[in-house]
Order: structure tokens, then sequence, then C-alpha cells
């Protein structure tokens, strides 16, 4: 990876191996033809919410199992619109950092863009498996009744709704959380958007309606219970950090040393961490389409993925009440 590059990411630490080779580098590409029409990020973001929602359309498609080539194909586009989503929602940020255009603003909506792609794409999925359920009935061995039809849908949104607000939004934004900790720790206050429910919620109290848009102060109110959902599943590192900004103040101030512990204590999970994002999610998410049993992705998501949600979290408490019980001696 050029220097160039390298300077519009956040840190290569906190990338995987396809972000930092293959998406990374083509998003600055796209952040520089963006930045030739002087187009800001925060559009970038939202052209890549409504890429993202638009694919359910086409994921509401059976596969090749129902519907043949045709299928196949539908379910093909919807994977690459899916992918141009995430692109675009990667290059946004890369854009802010090479105009200087950053803004708390596309901070919460780069935030929120992932949950506005999978609201519509779960809900088509749902859709889906009323219509093409065979497989799943097949194995089961459930009679293909509308009665055992519409029971097993209503099993399936329980599992859709489950897998949404647990599984993909709690994930995300906690793998997200570790990923700003990390780099908080590795490059200062400036390198990080490790931003606190308390500040957050000061800025909102701050916002009237004389001098801020109704979809600002909305964002904002969102951003604060972001936060602290964040908070609230990290007890051990919330009492590190408190600690710390006690007794040194900014990230500056705190000792190289103590910087370091974190770094390398945290450096081995932000590689668990990273199979909570995109990449490595929408892997199994796009197998189970093709296979037409799209519905196995919701099973997917709650247990295996949040299976990987514990260890990441359990394993990231555990060094910082280590470091942080080591501090207070």
């Amino acid at each position: 990876m050029n220097e160039k590059i390298q300077q519009t990411l956040k840190s290569s630490e906190t990338e995987d191996w396809l972000d930092l080779h293959v998406v990374r580098p083509l998003c600055y590409y796209c952040a520089l033809a963006f930045a030739r029409f002087d187009i800001h990020p925060n559009t970038v973001t939202i052209m890549s919410m409504i890429v993202g929602a638009g694919s359910a359309i086409l994921f509401a498609q059976g596969c090749f199992y129902y519907n043949g080539t045709h299928g196949l194909l539908v379910n093909l586009v919807a994977i690459a619109l899916l992918c141009v989503a995430d692109i675009l929602d990667c290059t946004d940020g890369q854009l802010a950092r090479m105009t200087g255009k950053k803004s708390p603003m596309g901070r919460i909506l780069d935030g929120v863009a992932g949950f506005v792609w999978f609201v519509p794409i779960y809900l088509a999925l749902v859709y889906r498996f009323y219509y093409h359920h065979e497989i799943e009935f097949s194995f089961l061995g459930i009679a293909d009744t509308e009665q055992n039809t519409l029971i097993a849908t209503a099993v399936v949104f329980i599992l859709g709704v489950i897998s949404g607000v647990w599984g993909i939004a709690g994930q995300q934004r906690l793998a997200d959380y570790y990923i700003q900790a990390h780099l908080y720790f590795l490059k200062g206050e400036k390198g990080s958007e490790l931003d606190n429910s308390v500040a957050e919620r000061a800025k909102y109290e701050g916002m009237t309606k004389d001098n801020t848009s109704w979809a600002e102060r909305y964002f904002q109110k969102s951003y604060v219970g972001y936060t602290e959902k964040q908070e609230a599943v990290t007890p051990e590192f919330q009492k590190l950090m408190g600690k710390l900004r006690s007794k040194y103040g900014t990230a500056e101030n705190i000792p190289a040393e103590i910087r370091k512990e974190f770094r390398d204590a945290s450096l081995p999970v932000i590689f668990w961490n990273g199979l909570l994002t995109f990449n490595f999610r929408s892997m199994w998410f796009f197998i189970f389409c093709l296979l037409d049993v799209p519905a196995m992705n919701f099973i997917w998501e709650i247990f295996a993925m949040g299976a990987l949600y514990f260890y990441v979290n359990k394993r990231h408490e555990a060094f910082c009440k280590r470091i942080n019980k080591k501090i207070s001696e």
C-alpha cells in the first residue's frame, strides 16, 4: 500500500487483510473522484445507505434452487450492490480525512449506515422465506401448509429481529468501539473517535431549534443512546478510562508504557474483533442467500457470531481489568 493511501486510513492495525489490500485502495481512488467534484463525505454516506437499502428488493428474490439462472443473477446483483454500499461507506471516511471535511454528523451517519442497509434487507429475507421455504420444510419434515408457513414465517421474523437488534447492531457497535479504543491508545485524542455518552448528551442538550435542524437533533439523540450501549457492555474499560482520565487527563499525558501495554494487549483482540465487521459477516450472508437458505443467516448471527462477540468482549474486559489493577497498585 502506498503512502498516500496509508495517510487516509485511521490505522493499518485496525484493518483486516481484505480491507487493507483490496477495499481501502479502491476506496482511495473513489475518494479522489469524489474530491475532484467537491462531493461532501456525508453525501457519500447517504449514497451508501440508499444503495445498501435498495439491494433488499433483489435479496427478496429466490436464488437458483427456486428461480433458476434468473434468480442466481438477481442475487449476484444484490450482492454486488451491497458490496458497492460498503465501498461507499468506507470511502466517506477516507474522503473526510483526505479533504479535512470531518464533522460530528459524519461520524454519526457513518455509525448508522450499516443498520439502514440491514433493516430492509432482513425484512426482505422474511418475505423471501414466506414464498421460498421448501428446502427448510423438507429438511425439518414440516408439511407445506398455509398454517405451517405462517407459523414458520413468524418464527423467522422473531429470529430476524433478534439477529438485527442483538446480532448485527450490538456486535458491530461493540466492534466499532474497540477499534476507537485501540486508536485512542495508539494515536491519542485526535487520532480516535472514542466518544463518551456524557459529552454527547451535553452536546444534545445544547442543541435548540434555533441553532440546529431537527435532523441533527434526532441523530445526536440517537448517538447518545449508541454510546451509552457501548459503555454498558464494557464496564472494566470504563473503569480503566475513568482512572486514566482522572490521573492523566488526555491520552497524550498517559505514560508511554501504559499506552504500549494497552496496545499490545488490544492488538490480538482487534483481529477477532475484525470478524464482527462487514467482510466476514457478509461472506456468510452471501453464502446463505446463494444456497437459498437465507433464514439460516439469522441463526448464524445469533449463535456463531454471538459466541465470537462474547469472546471478544470478555477478552478485552479481562486485560482492561488487569491494567487497571496494575496502575492502582
